[in-house]
């Protein structure tokens, strides 16, 4: 690393004021500080030196984001050879996953981080980090088959429309990878619902040719639900054999590519509760809510979505993997710690409430999420609001 820094140092006058490559200054200053944190600080007042930055946060982010985005990349191998009767192995198995996930979350840094360096160097500014983690979480919430120009092009819209006219990050009010789904879902919601696209039953660079079996379907468990004409819910993996709530915690099942293991995402949260990096207050609040309204449900169930159990409906879908990684947004979310009750409580009512009662969304938290998302200002408003009203009230007295 010493010599990696020393090069950086040797280079590093071309990309100033005056340096021949000075127009390229806020791209090696994005890469710079990247790989190190920056070496000036403030000479006076009242400043906090810390080497924990921006950076530093969406990287532990990431590495939460780890142990859900490996176990997608082997689920997306088992789903697939499932669907066509073989089993090569783990490693096979893993190895057809990356490489059937790589491409998208190549494409998705590429286009997403692409504009914020070309918006950078317009501006003459720094490059924002934000999408460091925006650019990860976008392929993990989408269905393995969304062709690539398409993530490419709900990409391109939510950095643009989503965060760079509200003034980049730190500004957005709504959160960037949330709203490239919702892109996908109402662009192209033949591409992101149905029995087609969870499951890949083609090859992938030649890898795991071979024909389905007949007794295949790619219906998510969600997916199942909302179309069930019976009362009594019914849940099958892909070959038609009756899921457990222990098979859904562990995630073996279709889905989009991150959000199936509840395992690897409380994985994911212990790390971000342990850092400081995560609300636990959020987290919570979203499971309490939406186990409370889908045991509200279940007392007058007259439909399939009405009486899953409330442990099903926070293991199924998107439930777990929006609670911990895109409820508690810092930017999007409320920042009042009452508010983090609130706001997260309301988020789990809304997404059962819609996944039960409206079978055209049954997933129900990317719009629960982005709903609040609106209304985290108002909360946390209103929270200190009444805070400052009490205070008042002691002084009087």
């Amino acid at each position: 690393m010493k010599a990696l820094r020393n090069y950086l140092n040797t280079i590093k006058p071309n990309f100033e004021k005056g340096g021949k490559l000075a127009m390229f200054h806020s791209v090696f200053e994005g890469f710079e500080t990247f790989l190190f944190v920056p070496n000036h600080t403030s000479k006076s007042g009242v400043h906090i030196h810390d080497s924990v930055d921006s950076k530093r946060t969406m990287t532990v982010v990431i590495l939460a984001l780890l142990p859900a985005l490996l176990f997608g990349m082997y689920n997306i191998g088992y789903q697939h050879n499932l669907a066509i009767g073989t089993d090569p192995g783990f490693i096979m198995t893993f190895v057809f996953g990356f490489l059937a996930v790589l491409p998208k979350i190549i494409v998705s840094y590429v286009v997403g981080l692409g504009i914020e360096f070309a918006i950078a160097q317009v501006k003459g500014h720094e490059i924002q980090e934000g999408f460091l983690v925006s650019g990860i979480l976008i392929p993990l919430i989408v269905p393995i088959d969304t062709p690539l120009w398409m993530i490419a092009v709900a990409t391109a819209f939510a950095v643009v429309f989503a965060k760079e006219v509200f003034g980049g990050t730190g500004y957005n009010i709504f959160n960037v990878a949330l709203v490239t789904r919702a892109f996908l879902f109402f662009a192209y919601p033949a591409a992101m619902s149905g029995d087609k696209v969870f499951v890949r039953t083609g090859d992938t660079f030649g890898l795991g040719s071979g024909n389905v079996v007949d007794a295949f379907s790619g219906a998510t468990p969600l997916g199942q639900i909302a179309t069930s004409t019976t009362a009594e819910p019914h849940m099958t993996d892909i070959l038609g054999n009756a899921i457990s709530s222990m098979d859904m915690f562990i995630g073996l099942i279709p889905g989009s590519i991150g959000e199936t293991s509840t395992l690897a995402i409380l994985i994911g949260a212990a790390i971000l509760i342990f850092t400081g990096i995560g609300s636990w207050k959020t987290m919570l609040s979203v499971f309490v809510g939406g186990g409370a309204m889908a045991a509200l449900f279940n007392v007058f169930g007259t439909t399939a979505a009405m009486n899953v159990s409330p442990l099903d409906h926070l293991l199924l879908g998107g439930f777990a993997f929006g609670a911990v990684f895109m409820a508690t947004d810092p930017v999007t979310s409320a920042r009042t710690e009452t508010g983090k009750y609130i706001y997260g409580f309301l988020i789990g009512v809304m997404a059962i409430f819609i996944r039960v009662l409206n079978p055209g969304y049954p997933e129900g938290m990317m719009l629960a999420i982005l709903l609040l998302n609106a209304f985290a200002p108002l909360i946390d408003f209103y929270v200190v609001d009444s805070n400052v009203k009490r205070r008042l009230k002691r002084a009087i007295k």
